[in-house]
């Protein structure tokens, strides 16, 4: 009998333990989770999205530079290009509303393509894209994609 109370009792200790080291884990996520979603970067990322949005439904509602956005004959086209492709209105457009403290930059691609860039590499990017689609004239669908760096003003 004292054998089979032994098992019985090394079998409890060994659950308590199991159960111990669970919620020691549990408590260890939830203080890393709990910092890395802080209410004010959420909030941060929200105000962001929401900055980035306004400026491509600025150009996306502004019928002259939609036309220049559709106009463009090769895709995608890089930032540093915008100039030579004749999107300097849609340039100058996105600087004058960029809030100081951000640096942007935009690309034109395909609507099926993924529209990506690799300058920020180091950096959290927020990206956000609208679809420009077709005016009175052209219909020939593109999608400008902003993508923002946030600076420390």
């Amino acid at each position: 009998m004292k054998n089979k109370r032994e098992k019985n009792s090394k079998g409890w200790v060994r659950l308590v333990e199991v159960f111990i080291a669970i919620l020691l884990l549990t408590g260890v996520l939830l203080v890393v989770v709990s910092r890395s979603n802080s209410p004010d970067e959420n909030k941060l990322h929200i105000e962001i999205a929401q900055k980035e949005i306004a400026i491509l439904r600025d150009i996306e509602l502004n019928n002259t530079l939609r036309t220049e956005i559709l106009n463009v004959a090769s895709l995608p086209v890089e930032w540093e290009d915008f100039n030579s492709q004749g999107l300097q209105e849609v340039k100058d457009r996105i600087n004058y509303l960029m809030p100081s403290n951000f640096e942007c930059e935009a690309k034109i691609c395909e609507i099926y393509e993924t529209c990506v860039i690799d300058e920020f590499s180091e950096e959290n990017i927020y990206a956000e894209s609208v679809l420009i689609s077709a005016n009175l004239n052209t219909y020939s669908p593109r999608q400008l994609k902003l993508f923002c760096v946030v600076g420390k003003d």
